[in-house]
């Protein structure tokens, strides 16, 4: 049985994301696999929803575009989870009229609905599109509560700080939900190119790769990687973050 190793490729706006991984090429027979614990497989539930959002964010939103978080004063406190996102969805559909009426593109959101760990309170997290005016998002929203808006900022990982905290506490047993006119990541993969001894020297070292994914990605810097050992299969794994150099001669727009 050879053991190879696969690069899947994520294409995220300016990012890249390279998740490398042991395969096999040929394997006989049936051998019994292990479950992970419970425990387990909920952290790496956790984390794959981490690493889909910030791929779905880096690759539809930019500097441009902004989080809008919305509250609930006493006076409008919703009467269920269910109530919340309806009044979320009214307030999207009211933007959207706005924008329309602005002659601005079409919206672009993701958002989450959560209750606050130390008030108890409903509140929303939306990353959307920006060209609107605090003031008028504000206004549509309404005397329901208070509002709070920031530009999009990017570090050499994307958005993944925004992920992490938009998927740590979901209700109604949906961690998100998004506009539909969302671009998904660019996927590919390919196998065989990078040596298991290669990988193996990668976790040793704590993800110090010695220029290796620059020279297999020479249109992108090396942000992190991060290792991972699995002892039930014996593989090494690599999650690798690179971010597109600017191009040369020419002035970098969008993400700062």
């Amino acid at each position: 049985m050879r053991r190879l190793y696969r690069e899947a490729r994520h294409e995220c706006g300016e990012y890249l994301e390279v998740d490398v991984f042991k395969v096999f090429e040929h394997q006989r027979g049936r051998s019994k696999k292990r479950k992970p614990t419970s425990e387990v497989q909920k952290k790496l539930n956790q984390t794959n929803a981490e690493k889909k959002l910030a791929r779905l964010l880096c690759t539809n939103f930019t500097s441009r575009d902004i989080r809008f978080d919305l509250t609930y004063n006493s006076e409008h406190l919703p009467e269920s989870p269910e109530d919340a996102q309806r009044q979320m969805q009214n307030f999207i559909r009211r933007v959207k009229r706005f924008r329309k009426k602005q002659g601005l593109p079409e919206l672009k959101y993701v958002a989450v609905t959560e209750v606050g760990e130390q008030t108890g309170r409903i509140h929303h997290h939306i990353v959307m599109s920006g060209g609107v005016s605090i003031t008028d998002l504000a206004e549509l929203w309404g005397d329901r509560g208070y509002t709070t808006a920031k530009p999009l900022q990017f570090n050499s990982t994307g958005l993944i700080g925004i992920a992490v905290y938009f998927v740590k506490n979901p209700i109604l047993g949906k961690r998100w939900c998004a506009s539909k006119n969302l671009s998904k990541p660019g996927e590919s993969q390919r196998d065989g190119v990078i040596s298991e001894r290669k990988v193996k020297k990668i976790f040793e070292n704590q993800g110090e790769d010695d220029g290796l994914f620059e020279k297999l990605y020479p249109e992108y810097t090396l942000s992190e990687i991060n290792t991972y050992y699995n002892d039930v299969n014996g593989g090494y794994y690599l999650t690798v973050i690179m971010r597109k150099k600017p191009v040369k001669g020419s002035r970098k727009k969008g993400r700062k």
